[in-house]
């Protein structure tokens, strides 16, 4: 093979690596085109009956440490992923001599073990492109993330066979997969990536809505 052949065939080889490299890491590769469902949950439940934790100087009481900072901090433009109210019924414990209710069976609708406040079908194949590119991006992803998993919504998508399920975390800024092996080798967000899940999660539910 002459020089010039072998420039063409490391020109194409150069070309066919920025291809792959641009392209999201599966299953995130399907999403633009595969059924999508997106959650905004619950992040967190006090334990029943159980009495109220104590509260470091400056936290929200009854919330975990993680959650009270990210709330304190402006939740990071993602109000919309607030449980309403702030702190859900119940969370400060009963009030001294109140009467005890009997337990009643929990029918609440779930993701993977936590609250669904709503759920909203995505239709815009542009949208959901832009969360394929965000979640199916190595780049986007560090170590830096707390050892919890609060979660504040929820993805799951699927292209005719089983759903890949996915937790997002503000508050403990980290993504966990559910159904399927993560792909990349770290799963804490980077900053732009939090700005950019924002992006998505205000188009998702707009302000107000």
């Amino acid at each position: 093979m002459n020089k010039a052949s072998l420039f063409a065939a490391a020109v194409l080889a150069a070309s066919a690596t920025v291809g792959c490299a641009g392209k999201p890491a599966p299953p995130f590769d399907t999403l633009k085109t595969a059924n999508l469902t997106a959650f905004r949950l619950q992040n967190y439940e006090p334990p029943a009956a159980a009495a109220p934790a104590p509260t470091a100087p400056g936290a929200l009481p009854g919330l975990p440490p993680e959650i009270s900072n990210w709330m304190q901090q402006g939740a990071q433009g993602l109000s919309a992923l607030i449980p309403p109210g702030l702190l859900p019924p119940g969370m400060l414990g009963a009030k001294p001599g109140a009467p005890v209710a009997a337990p009643v069976q929990d029918t609440t609708p779930r993701f993977h073990g936590f609250r669904i406040l709503s759920q909203t079908q995505v239709i815009d194949e542009d949208l959901k492109a832009e969360l394929g590119k965000i979640l199916g991006n190595d780049s986007n992803f560090d170590n830096n993330h707390a050892a919890c998993m609060y979660a504040e919504m929820g993805l799951s998508f699927s292209s005719g066979g089983p759903p890949n399920d996915v937790l997002i975390s503000f508050s403990c800024n980290q993504v966990g997969a559910k159904t399927f092996a993560w792909p990349h080798a770290s799963n804490g967000m980077k900053p732009k990536t939090v700005q950019k899940l924002a992006d998505v999660v205000q188009q998702l539910w707009p302000p107000g809505s």
